[in-house]
């Protein structure tokens, strides 16, 4: 055996490309695995369950006119929309009398607009404008000046601007054509706001949050879930709904941290059984937590068609009999003969073919959603909408 060997020289370049791999292939394994991670499906964020104390929007309104409308504006009978007219022309130096005036082409409106306590002077809003006489439509209207105003009636914004409508009106004498709503129109970014809201969201010392779900269990959640992330007895429930939540030293002053990250907090939302009917529609809605105890239903449709039907009757001929005209009712009764069929419900999926099992319709599931719920079969709170 030689004692001068050759060495095989290493190669760098695949050294590098085989390590990039290989770390590539863990952070593939990573990402798969936060991905695959079974989550709660009833889970829900904070912010979408809660509002917080200092968070919220202001309400503003305003009145004024819509100019520029291709005679689908306020008639004469709108004696406002006139005074309006000749009040605004008076102030641009243009007398006018407003028993003259006919503002086919002008309407009175209704403005407002939501501020958020965060708007500052000088930021965008947008403004919903609503007719307020008997226009036909805003279609192709300009805003003009209008201030807006808080409920303390101080103003805090100003609209002007051109309308967008999400629809027209057209017609004739003998037929016309509308889609939507041609009365109401927004103008985004259509008001500017010139005076804030003298609130300070840093300078609080404690926040409450007001739950939209009224649920004891809800609420504790949320407050173990609120002093396990802080680390401390920070939050406590002061009834149903509401938390009341002491902030920590190092946040005062700088809330914003500590809100981002409490928001974004996953909840498991839960309440009470509740079974939603609409009469006007037909329509019914179940919880996911609607139970119903064991129970024999049997449910069948009674049908009455009445029909009526003029007869003539005519005399011989040469006779001194008169025409008369009696009448013929036809009665038809239909009833279904169903089975009494027996119905118990653990879940949601087993009362839903229960009730299908009868053949139900859904104005029929109302009937029966009664007759199970005063019979005590059915464990939740029945709504009626």
């Amino acid at each position: 055996m030689s004692l001068n060997q050759q060495t095989t020289p290493i190669n760098t370049s695949e050294v590098a490309r085989s390590l990039t791999l290989t770390v590539l292939f863990v952070v593939m394994l990573v990402f798969l695995a936060s991905v695959l991670v079974p989550t709660d499906a009833r889970a829900a964020r904070l912010k979408d369950i809660a509002s917080f104390s200092g968070v919220r929007n202001n309400e503003l309104v305003g009145y004024g006119l819509v100019v520029g409308l291709a005679g689908t504006g306020d008639g004469t009978s709108s004696s406002f929309t006139m005074r309006s007219m000749a009040n605004m022309l008076e102030k641009m130096g243009v007398e006018a009398n407003p028993d003259k005036l006919k503002p086919k082409n002008v309407a009175a409106v209704m403005v407002t607009a939501k501020m958020p306590v965060s708007a500052k002077p000088g930021s965008a809003i947008d403004v919903t404008v609503s007719s307020l006489g008997d226009a036909k439509s805003l279609l192709g209207g300009i805003l003009l000046l209008t201030p807006l105003k808080g409920l303390d009636g101080r103003v805090y914004a100003v609209g002007q601007g051109a309308l967008t409508i999400g629809g027209f009106s057209i017609g004739g004498e003998a037929a016309d054509a509308q889609k939507n709503i041609p009365t109401v129109g927004r103008i985004p970014n259509g008001a500017i706001v010139e005076r804030g809201v003298p609130f300070r969201f840093n300078s609080q010392h404690s926040m409450t949050l007001n739950l939209s779900v009224q649920d004891f269990g809800t609420t504790m959640q949320v407050v173990n879930k609120i002093n396990a992330s802080m680390g401390g007895g920070f939050a406590s429930a002061t009834d149903i709904s509401t938390i009341e939540l002491e902030l920590p030293d190092k946040f005062r002053g700088n809330m914003v941290p500590l809100m981002a990250s409490l928001e974004n907090l996953d909840i498991s939302p839960d309440g009470k059984a509740r079974v939603v009917v609409d009469e006007k529609t037909g329509t019914v809605v179940l919880g996911q937590d609607v139970r119903l105890s064991k129970v024999a239903v049997a449910h069948g449709n009674l049908q009455i068609v009445v029909s009526e039907t003029q007869e003539v009757s005519q005399p011989g001929p040469f006779s001194d009999g008169q025409t008369v005209v009696s009448p013929a009712t036809d009665i038809q009764v239909q009833e279904q003969n169903n089975q009494l069929m027996l119905m118990e419900g653990a879940t949601l999926q087993e009362l839903v073919d229960g009730l299908n099992s009868i053949g139900a319709a859904p104005r029929d599931l109302i009937s029966i959603i009664r007759a199970l719920k005063v019979a005590g079969s059915l464990h939740a709170e029945v709504e009626v909408i």
